[in-house]
């Protein structure tokens, strides 16, 4: 396993994500300063964050708790993103490119989680088999 979260491909393809976020909520209108882009900048910050403060962790069972809460963070993301959409506050390509990097965060993480044994007799939480990632 890599030594740094900053060697974990799923980190990397996370802070892009990020980034992404950040660029396209730039051109929010003004009235969403404060609302919508502040919402989506949080989660889409708090996926990348995740996954570094979990590999922190001496343990694989620690480290997949973190992993569980970036694919939270993930998910509402997604579902933000789709919101911004629905308002006309995000282009559909905007929203279809950030989904699409969003969509293999998520594989990453599920196949992570899995690959940590999270979801194992000695493990509270189940296995992910969430079909939006498979």
């Amino acid at each position: 396993m890599p030594s740094s979260f900053r060697d974990l491909r799923v980190w990397r393809d996370a802070m892009k994500l990020a980034s992404d976020t950040y660029r396209v909520t730039a051109a929010f209108p003004k009235h969403e300063l404060y609302g919508l882009s502040q919402q989506m900048r949080r989660a889409a910050v708090s996926v990348p964050s995740n996954i570094a403060e979990g590999k922190g962790h001496h343990s694989n069972r620690g480290f997949a708790i973190f992993l569980f809460h970036a694919r939270g963070s993930l998910l509402e993301l997604q579902t933000q993103i789709e919101i911004a959409k629905d308002l006309n506050c995000l282009p559909k390509h905007d929203a279809q490119s950030l989904l699409d990097e969003a969509t293999a965060v998520g594989r990453s993480l599920s196949g992570l989680i899995n690959s940590l044994g999270a979801g194992s007799a000695n493990d509270q939480r189940p296995r992910t088999n969430d079909q939006t990632y498979v």
